[in-house]
């Protein structure tokens, strides 16, 4: 079932495409009008807008102001402007979907798609500036190979399309927005697109691995949460009557200072970490206002959970100590969730035998953390399968930095094997007794 050369061209097209034009969470606008082009020009059903998402359950949304300025910028860049429209305040993403007429199993592929908030090195030794398709967007870049998960994607449903004949059921596949800060998977879900799910496979193309080498089943990631916390004191002159303020300043340095003592938890490993702190106006004002950008993570959600409520009491706390007011939203959230293992032979099975793949394991993983955790649990809870796959690229350079690239090798990989588990879901699931 190898790949004609049309078709492995294609995927390297879109990846430099997606690449060339880097969009954050929420505002994948352009991104998400490619990929509904191609979607409908295969034949495949879309969802898209409001009615992919529950409104009330999206974290970590940019403002109005920046969410208009990126659906403009979309449109300059080539976006359809219809569906731009469609996807209002940040409504991005979209899940395709193609149905074969047959009775069989639902199965649901996600890839995500947004950029990370980084500045792309503009170096004749990085690949994408060397051949011109460096990232367009001054501040977004496709630090973490979401450009080559979307491009997957794409690969998947054109292989699928071809090979419908032999499906049966209903597969889904899932182009995720706002990925990282893992805010964009829990609207989907709480959308109900993942209750009808029977098996799932979220993917992720991984760096710091010899190429080829494949993970049928991580179960490294953290669970986290991330916070966006506001200190308001009250200003006055720093020289004439500073007893008048309320340093909020101080508050967040305070916060800050005691957010990193927090005791690590013995029942495995736990994070914490002040990301961005600013503050203040002028040398000779007491500073009125103070923003941190918070995360904690734990190896179970249980440890997790422990970060987070000591994170909110010396938040609170160190409000109290300079007599500030102090408001804390969470922006992102990840729950632990482990791969099922009854699920890995199989997955194993359809990536024995691809070209390109090297040694296969079934256990490890990311220390980050991944909001597809929330697809995974919710499929599990309604009786499906899940696992999380990676597959390791030949690179040297890390996720998230100003070099990263993608090796575009393994882009066939990741259709190729993917194809192979949704032909044979139906036979597998039958031989489980489901």
């Amino acid at each position: 079932m190898t790949l004609t050369p049309a078709l492995t061209t294609q995927l390297k097209a879109w990846r430099r495409d997606f690449h060339k034009y880097a969009e954050p969470g929420w505002t994948e606008f352009r991104t998400t009008s490619a990929i509904i082009a191609v979607l409908r020009d295969l034949g495949w059903d879309t969802v898209y807008g409001p009615e992919l998402h529950d409104a009330d359950s999206r974290l970590g949304v940019p403002d109005a102001e920046v969410l208009a300025g990126e659906r403009d910028r979309a449109v300059s860049q080539g976006a359809d402007p219809e569906l731009v429209e469609a996807m209002g305040d940040g409504f991005t993403g979209v899940l395709g979907m193609l149905e074969t007429g047959r009775p069989g199993p639902v199965v649901c592929f996600r890839f995500d798609i947004d950029s990370n908030d980084l500045v792309e090195l503009a170096d004749e030794t990085h690949r994408p500036f060397a051949e011109g398709f460096a990232s367009a967007n001054e501040g977004a870049m496709h630090g973490c190979g979401h450009d080559g998960h979307a491009a997957i994607g794409l690969g998947l449903a054109t292989r699928l399309s071809q090979l419908k004949d032999e499906l049966s059921g209903r597969v889904k596949i899932i182009f995720q927005p706002a990925e990282e800060g893992v805010r964009g998977a829990h609207s989907i879900v709480a959308a109900g697109w993942f209750d009808d799910v029977d098996l799932f496979v979220a993917t992720h193309l991984k760096s710091d691995d010899e190429k080829g080498n494949v993970l049928t089943g991580s179960d490294g990631y953290l669970a986290s949460t991330k916070l966006d916390v506001t200190f308001t004191g009250v200003g006055s002159h720093a020289g004439g009557d500073p007893e008048k303020g309320r340093n909020a300043l101080l508050a967040a340095a305070s916060a800050t200072l005691n957010l990193h003592a927090i005791p690590r938890h013995s029942a495995g490993a736990s994070r914490i970490n002040v990301g961005t702190f600013h503050a203040g106006e002028g040398r000779n004002v007491v500073p009125r206002a103070a923003t941190l950008r918070v995360e904690t993570r734990g190896q179970s959600s249980k440890i997790n959970e422990f970060m987070f409520e000591r994170a909110q009491d010396v938040i609170a706390g160190a409000a109290r100590m300079y007599d500030v007011d102090v408001e804390s939203t969470v922006v992102g959230k990840a729950d632990q969730e482990s791969p099922s293992p009854e699920l890995l032979p199989y997955i194993r099975t359809c990536f024995e035998g691809v070209d390109g793949v090297a040694e296969i394991s079934d256990t490890g993983g990311l220390g980050g953390s991944e909001d597809a955790t929330a697809m995974m649990k919710r499929v599990k809870e309604r009786g499906g399968l899940a696992t999380y796959v990676q597959i390791g690229m030949d690179t040297s350079w890390g996720h998230h930095t100003e070099r990263f690239d993608v090796d575009e090798d393994m882009l066939a990989v990741g259709v190729e094997a993917e194809a192979k588990i949704a032909l044979g879901a139906g036979e597998f699931l039958t031989g489980l007794g489901r």
